[in-house]
């Protein structure tokens, strides 16, 4: 029988396509333009706007089971309207097709945005409190989304949620923007770094995750999937054993990076670009530091593996594909 998977050319979808296939599965992978990551891979490629209900029904017509990634994340608002008609409208179409369709499981993955970070004090969990109206225009969208795949589980669609926290390691083709950090960290290109810190999970595990939701998940249940918080030093020095490039010497403490960021803000809905120092991620960087994926551990069988690995084999990847500029430190054993 056929997957399906959505978003197949992105960073979790391409690795989900290539984890499906190493255990002898069918995917048909939904995009509407990136295949660069896809490129020889033996699988159906469906070209699809989720955004279009009318593009769906091919692309999901004889499918077993369908994996939902495709979303847009955005730190500079939503001026053009496609954050919320992908995260919010497009989960709905494809839900609602997946329904129509007769899918037997419909795995969502939402985010561990979705919930209220703010809550310092305590562990976030499954019954964290949700975002709020004053929350990102991304949290609150994704946060739509999957109240509307919840009103179709009401409907009997076979739906189980998914919440990675923030999602690095290799196979980071486009590159995505900590992969972005990540190599700009081997080049220089960073003058500081923002205090502060956020939960890590690496993509292999979420894949990982994501599969077992399928078999092992409740339908109707939400499952956190998360790894180890570290500061963004913490991952600078992970990277550093990797590249020989010592981080930045500055680190921007979080208050007066909170006064610069509004600016930050304002000039991306300006110019509909966006720029690293702003509101969102500065809002991110304070999250809550104990998020618990005990619920998938006990359920689901999920475990994580540390996040120094993971920024390790993120370089590896990058050396391989040609996205680093200098070649990696040859020690302890290392070779590409």
């Amino acid at each position: 029988m056929t997957i399906v998977v959505t978003g197949a050319g992105g960073f979790i979808g391409s690795v989900l396509v290539r984890e499906l296939l190493a255990r002898g599965r069918s995917v048909r992978a939904v995009v509407r333009s990136n295949k660069k990551a896809l490129e020889e891979l033996d699988i159906e490629i469906v070209t699809a706007d989720i955004r279009n209900p009318s593009s769906l029904n091919k692309a999901l017509k004889g499918a077993e089971s369908v994996f939902h990634l495709a979303s847009v994340i955005s730190l500079s608002g939503d001026r053009s309207g496609s954050v919320r008609e992908t995260n919010v409208d497009g989960a709905k179409n494809v839900a609602e097709a997946a329904l129509e369709n007769g899918v037997k499981r419909f795995i969502h993955c939402s985010s561990i945005h979705v919930f209220d970070l703010k809550e310092h004090g305590d562990t976030i969990n499954e019954n964290t409190s949700r975002v709020t109206t004053h929350s990102p225009v991304y949290d609150r969208t994704k946060y739509a989304g999957e109240t509307a795949i919840r009103d179709l589980i009401k409907l009997g669609l076979p739906a189980v949620v998914i919440h990675p926290t923030g999602v690095i390691g290799p196979g980071d083709h486009r590159p995505s923007r900590m992969g972005q950090v990540l190599l700009d960290l081997s080049s220089k290109k960073l003058p500081a770094l923002i205090s502060g810190g956020f939960d890590w999970v690496d993509v292999r595990d979420v894949c990982a995750g994501a599969l077992a939701a399928e078999e092992f998940g409740r339908i109707g249940e939400s499952y956190i999937l998360s790894g180890q918080w570290h500061s963004t030093r913490q991952l600078a020095t992970f990277g550093e054993e990797m590249t020989g490039t010592p981080p930045p010497k500055l680190d921007l403490p979080i208050w007066l990076a909170r006064g610069i960021a509004p600016f930050g803000s304002l000039l991306g809905k300006i110019t509909d670009n966006e720029y690293r120092l702003n509101a969102d991620t500065v809002s991110a960087l304070r999250a809550a530091q104990n998020i618990s994926s005990a619920k998938a551990e006990t359920e689901l069988g999920y475990q994580s593996r540390p996040i120094r690995d993971s920024v390790h084999d993120a370089y590896k990847w990058f050396e391989k594909f040609g996205l680093l500029k200098n070649p990696l430190l040859r020690k302890n054993g290392f070779s590409p």
